[in-house]
């Protein structure tokens, strides 16, 4: 069903919000309160009701539920003062109050989307220099883009999952698109006695040189920039560009600080406790760490992901050979054109190391996406500036 209001329309099923004809941009947490609240419009919603459904019964600072109805009330054109179709009840909650129609959808021909006009990605295996497989996937036919396995992949399963695909579609439409599991995950070898940095170099290393291709744009996420990072500064003559999102050159044991210490043993416990399990209180700890904007749907992403990649024992020894990352010294020898992104209020990696990083690299740029997530969503505000940012500076 569609439900229409005002001069706009709301789609469950595509999960689009649309005003007048063209597409209303909104965090899938706010479309998910949007949703609720038209439903439920025959009653007064409490906070708690909301906090049950968007969250998945997570605990919520009233900052943050209040930020989400605000941008909720921008979304349709309501405000603070004007309550024409979002009413505060004072010490009940909120209502929807506009006349709204259910209409059943049509189904006309559906235009080009992403994902009806990607390639199908190639699949294939080679060896790292101790002889562990690495899985890589390939697609499109545009300039060769790496990009460098970071916490957690599975060139399958993020193929089409909810959080990964737009933004892989989006760039196998514009790139030729290499990426792969890094070991210990995904399709790569499970079983493997060397999970450390260095180990990781390799991987891409191997995925380089079976790739066959001279030069090439490199994409490093979260940890991967370290890689993407060391790489660049020892091969300058094969990197054309360097892309960092979320990025860190020193791992949590590295920074200097006792909080993030304390940090990284805390999210080892996460890990320990609620490894792969949607309902544990630890794993939505974990998932509201790396997406605290996204719905339950998404928080059950999470911990399919980690099913489905690696297990946890691999996992934990992955992230204790993250928190030893530094390749601080390395950043002045970067000397390629370098894009860092990072979001302002990531609560995974701190916006200061984004800054670190920007500014130890010569001539490198900063963007700072409005977001608190770690993991960019396509349903949320930042997604057009970011994608249009990476645009420009793969384009340039």
């Amino acid at each position: 069903m569609l439900f229409l209001f005002e001069n706009y329309r709301l789609d469950p099923a595509r999960r689009e919000l649309v005003a007048g004809g063209r597409a209303v941009e909104v965090e899938p947490q706010v479309f998910d309160l949007l949703l609720h609240l038209i439903r439920h419009r025959h009653r007064v919603v409490s906070k708690d009701d909301l906090i049950a459904d968007v969250w998945g019964g997570r605990i919520v600072s009233d900052s943050t539920l209040d930020s989400r109805i605000n941008a909720a009330r921008k979304a349709v054109g309501d405000n603070g003062q004007r309550q024409d179709i979002i009413r505060t009840v004072i010490r009940k909650g909120f209502r929807f109050v506009a006349p709204v129609d259910e209409v059943a959808e049509a189904t006309p021909a559906a235009a080009p989307t992403i994902e009806s006009t990607a390639a199908k990605q190639n699949v294939s295996f080679c060896r790292s220099a101790d002889g562990v497989r690495i899985a890589c996937a390939t697609v499109g036919n545009g300039p060769p883009l790496i990009k460098a396995a970071n916490w957690l992949t599975h060139v399958e399963y993020d193929w089409d999952s909810p959080a990964w695909k737009p933004f892989l579609h989006w760039l196998a439409q514009r790139n030729h698109l290499i990426r792969y599991d890094g070991r210990g995950t995904g399709l790569s070898d499970r079983d493997v006695s060397d999970i450390s940095f260095g180990a990781f170099v390799q991987d891409f290393e191997a995925v380089v040189n079976a790739a066959n291709v001279e030069r090439f744009a490199v994409l490093g996420i979260s940890q991967a920039a370290a890689v993407a990072i060391d790489y660049a500064a020892r091969h300058p003559e094969r990197v054309s560009k360097l892309v960092l999102l979320g990025a860190y050159a020193q791992g949590r044991k590295r920074r200097g600080s006792e909080s993030e210490a304390e940090r990284a043993e805390t999210l080892l416990s996460m890990l320990r406790q609620g490894w792969g399990d949607e309902n544990s209180a630890f794993m939505r700890a974990f998932a509201s760490m790396f997406i605290p904007s996204g719905s339950p749907e998404q928080t059950k992403w999470v911990a399919e992901l980690q099913r489905v990649t690696t297990s946890a024992e691999n996992a934990l020894r992955i992230r204790k050979a993250c928190d030893e990352i530094d390749v601080l010294a390395l950043l002045p020898q970067v000397r390629v054109p370098t894009l860092v992104l990072h979001c302002r209020h990531d609560g995974v990696v701190p916006l200061e190391q984004g800054r670190l990083i920007a500014a130890s690299i010569p001539n490198a740029r900063i963007v700072t996406l409005e977001s608190d997530n770690h993991v960019l969503l396509s349903g949320e505000p930042a997604w057009p500036r970011f994608l249009d940012e990476l645009e420009a500076f793969l384009r340039d």
